[in-house]
């Protein structure tokens, strides 16, 4: 704090010594003492002080930068999502113009129970058996099970 050498401070404790006298010297130099240590409090606060707040400072632009990355990363994924699913859109689009008897851009991406254009025999399995149909040939029709009319003729 100040630079004081050894010869100043004999020089200093001589002219205490004639100006407060023997006896009150050791109360003024106690005093002296109290306050030197309380202005050394105060300045190390002032320093902490300062310091935090700088550190605060320092706190507050490393969020921001975090804040900033985030963002941009959040901005980021959402245009590779929208480019993917332009693109998959687009995918299907296609797939369906490929497809015979399919307009493209109907609208439904995934049909439950769409029939195949080639056999007629799995379209029954997709959409289950028909009920018109009697089942004659292996004998499973309530009808069927009846017997015969006999011709006695």
């Amino acid at each position: 704090m100040f630079d004081f050498g050894f010869s100043e401070l004999v020089v200093i404790g001589v002219v205490m010594l004639i100006v407060v006298g023997p006896e009150r010297l050791p109360k003024v130099a106690r005093t002296a003492g109290h306050l030197l240590g309380r202005l050394q409090r105060y300045v190390s606060d002032v320093k902490s002080d300062i310091q935090r707040e700088m550190q605060l400072e320092e706190l507050k632009k490393l969020q921001e930068q975090v804040k900033e990355q985030a963002h941009e990363m959040e901005s980021s994924v959402r245009e590779q999502v929208s480019s993917l699913e332009a693109g998959l859109g687009k995918t299907v689009d296609d797939v369906k113009a490929a497809l015979p008897g399919e307009e493209p851009g109907s609208g439904d991406a995934a049909k439950t129970n769409a029939q195949p254009a080639s056999s007629g025999e799995l379209a029954g399995v997709v959409d289950g058996p028909p009920e018109s149909t009697p089942q004659l040939e292996l004998g499973l029709d309530p009808a069927a099970r009846q017997p015969a009319p006999v011709d006695k003729a």
